[in-house]
């Protein structure tokens, strides 16, 4: 039996397979090496019932998540070589994922654009190092984390249009003394930031929202996407997901812009993974 696990900040998604069949799937909280320590990793994993009865029956178990790369690997496979008893972890980095979900064994420029954003060249067996990665302070351009930050800051600012302005006060209570406090004071500030992802998508038609996105998708492609092409000549480029496939054909739009075309665009890779992973174990 395998296990194919990718995780973003939020969420998990699972799946369990044995013999091309798919045994279960199911969402954890998500795991994360930045936030969550092998402790807490195992802990979540002991909560988990479907996860509990098949543990010793998984041989292999293909992680990959947000922030697991580096050093932090080594946090997730303690947590999961300890639960796994009788399992081989592989650990890989989400945008890997990406990559294996989106170009197989294909070389590509592969982007992610969900909570958070990256993006790399990937030659068909493994990704060229680069120093994009640098998460929700320093990154993240384009993604839900992007779009929420924009969107707290014109709240605060007083720069965001009137009409929306209500619609965000009906939606929530906040003010800016709790915003600040929630962003600066309390654990995990990129899931309540990435949180907004979700009004701006109830309110995507509305031109500032538009204009929001396409302003996140455009940074995507100027300060990543062209250097990789310039670099690798290589034009075609598949994204992963929920910002990316909720607002494909802004995206689409930006990349057609900057002379670029997609290959694909998958909201969760998690089923391309699973495919992957199956034919690998045949």
């Amino acid at each position: 039996m395998i296990a194919v696990v990718y995780s973003g900040s939020r969420l998990a998604d699972w799946r369990l397979a044995e013999k091309g069949k798919v045994i279960a799937g199911f969402k954890t909280m998500g795991i994360n090496p930045h936030h969550n320590d092998a402790a807490r990793i195992e802990q979540l994993l002991n909560k988990n019932n479907t996860l509990i009865n098949y543990a010793e029956k998984i041989k292999r178990i293909y992680f990959f998540g947000a922030g697991a790369s580096g050093e932090n690997r080594v946090i997730v496979s303690k947590a999961f070589n300890s639960f796994f008893r009788f399992g081989k972890v592989f650990v890989g980095h989400d945008l890997k994922a990406a990559a294996l979900a989106t170009c197989g064994d294909h070389r590509g420029l592969v982007g992610i654009v969900g909570s958070g954003s990256n993006a790399a060249y990937y030659n068909g067996k493994k990704l060229e190092q680069n120093n994009y990665g640098l998460g929700y302070i320093l990154a993240d351009e384009g993604s839900a984390n992007w779009l929420g930050r924009n969107i707290l800051q014109d709240y605060i600012t007083q720069t965001m249009p009137p009409d929306l302005v209500l619609k965000f006060d009906e939606k929530y209570s906040l003010d800016a003394k709790l915003i600040l406090d929630k962003v600066y004071r309390q654990s995990n500030p990129v899931l309540f930031l990435s949180s907004f992802s979700e009004f701006a998508f109830e309110n995507r038609e509305n031109i500032y929202i538009r204009n929001l996105v396409i302003k996140g998708f455009n940074l995507l492609f100027k300060k990543y996407f062209i250097p990789l092409r310039e670099r690798h000549d290589i034009s075609t480029v598949s994204f992963t997901g929920s910002v990316a496939f909720d607002y494909q054909e802004l995206l689409e739009n930006v990349a057609i812009g900057h002379n670029f075309e997609i290959g694909t665009i998958i909201r969760e890779p998690i089923h391309n993974l699973l495919n992957y992973y199956l034919n690998k174990n045949k």
